[in-house]
């Protein structure tokens, strides 16, 4: 079976490929075939850490994406705390994963690509990382590279995982296959009971299999609070308290292709009762830009664009002295800060069928959370919907709900407060990881 899966793999590789690589840009392309490929320069091995004693123990962590990655920064840090010299490997397959990875862990942990799932390019990287143990972030079940590791001696641990209901009717189609492959798997860590039960349905064997949360819960903002968002607080006077009500922000964060536009045209229609109304734009990926800002062009808004502001006084404020301020977020980074100057945060991702993004950044900032019908891959926003923290509306009632809570300014307060004890309440997850990991260190 493993056969005809590499080669299937390898045939939609070979289809794929020129693709990939033509939409990297020059400089990262190189080093982009040799990484996925499991070849890594000897100079590129060493941690960019001073004074870095060797390690003989390389921790292994793979997080596919930004939102994997995001969820692992507090689990890299306490296994740094913990065991200060060993050495953290941290790979990715998107280049926004790797920017985001750099950004947060570039200090403590060497960033790389994942190898393609072929035993050639496992095998590869393994001769060159000798990992003690290898972590993966969420479900990231390759076969190829569970497999090879499992059989070579080294851990394969599972955290933070989660199997959204899409992904499950896939799994289950092949479990014969996926229930091979987690033989190599030493322990899976889920987010709750519902994903426990569903990798159980898979064919995990019951006792390696723990619910031990979700680590979302215990990552903070990626940075400071920009200086730029004063621009959102110029007016916190007397004037400011009498006037309160009409200048409140909204950020849409994480944003994908058609929400901006179902966003853009609630904003018009409030802004006739709230002209002083802020929004924040951030979409989710980078190559959606300059789509957005036509977007924003074509419906005559006024805005400016983060990579302009590099004063906040000078570059912004003249332009927005008496209106209102839309900004486009086009950084990647500081959404999870930028969250901090909003009243009310949109979840995006959650308009369209794709399972939502995280809730969590705007309730560790206490922000009332407004999120679409579709937030299949965060299923804990159930408990922020009974306990008030969070508002579930739809494509239709987008508007009318953000007037209703623009109008009540103590239930926006309301909201957010228990947003943030929903937040407080449910962190510890990586804590609970440690335990288990250091069994294996």
């Amino acid at each position: 079976m493993y056969l005809a899966y590499s080669i299937l793999y390898l045939i939609a590789l070979l289809f794929l490929f020129p693709f990939e690589y033509l939409k990297r840009p020059k400089e990262l392309r190189n080093r982009w075939v040799r990484e996925r490929f499991g070849k890594y320069r000897a100079e590129e091995q060493k941690r960019r850490i001073a004074e870095v004693k060797t390690s003989e123990s390389v921790v292994w962590i793979h997080a596919v994406s930004v939102g994997e990655v995001i969820a692992a920064v507090p689990l890299i840090k306490k296994i740094k705390d913990r065991y200060p010299f060993r050495e953290i490997v941290v790979s990715t397959v998107t280049d926004t994963g790797q920017k985001v990875a750099n950004e947060r862990m570039g200090d403590i942990a060497r960033i790389i690509y994942v190898p393609f799932d072929l035993p050639f390019a496992i095998k590869n990287a393994l001769r060159r990382i000798k990992p003690s143990l290898f972590i993966i972030m969420e479900t990231e079940l390759w076969p190829n590279t569970i497999r090879i590791l499992g059989r070579s001696g080294v851990p394969v641990l599972l955290m933070n995982g989660r199997i959204s209901e899409r992904s499950f009717v896939g799994y289950k189609k092949l479990r014969f296959f996926i229930k091979d492959v987690m033989k190599n798997v030493s322990i899976f860590c889920m987010q709750n009971e519902l994903y426990a039960e569903r990798i159980k349905e898979l064919g995990a064997e019951p006792d390696k299999i723990k619910a031990i949360g979700n680590f979302k819960f215990d990552t903070g903002p990626s940075s400071t609070v920009p200086e730029w968002t004063r621009i959102l607080r110029r007016r916190e006077t007397e004037d400011r308290r009498q006037t309160r009500e009409k200048e409140f922000v909204i950020i849409a964060g994480s944003t994908h292709r058609t929400e901006e536009e179902l966003i853009i045209d609630a904003y018009i229609k409030l802004r006739a009762d709230f002209p002083q109304l802020n929004l924040i734009i951030a979409p989710r990926h980078p190559e959606r830009f300059k789509e957005v800002e036509e977007l924003i062009k074509r419906n005559n808004i006024q805005y400016i664009k983060r990579s302009e502001i590099v004063n906040p006084i000078a570059s912004a404020l003249p332009y927005f002295c008496t209106s209102a301020l839309v900004i486009l977020l086009d950084v990647i980074g500081e959404l999870s800060s930028v969250y901090s100057a909003c009243d009310v945060a949109i979840i995006g991702g959650s308009f369209i069928e794709h399972g939502g993004q995280n809730p969590l950044e705007p309730a560790y900032w206490g922000k009332a959370i407004v999120c679409g019908p579709h937030m299949e891959n965060f299923p804990f926003i159930d408990d922020f919907y009974r306990g008030g923290g969070a508002l579930k509306v739809d494509l239709d009632t987008l508007y009318e709900s953000l007037r209703s809570l623009l109008t009540s300014p103590e239930k926006i307060s309301s909201m957010g407060k228990i947003a943030k004890e929903l937040y407080e309440k449910n962190s510890g997850a990586a804590d609970r990881a440690m335990e288990i990991i250091g069994k294996y260190l």
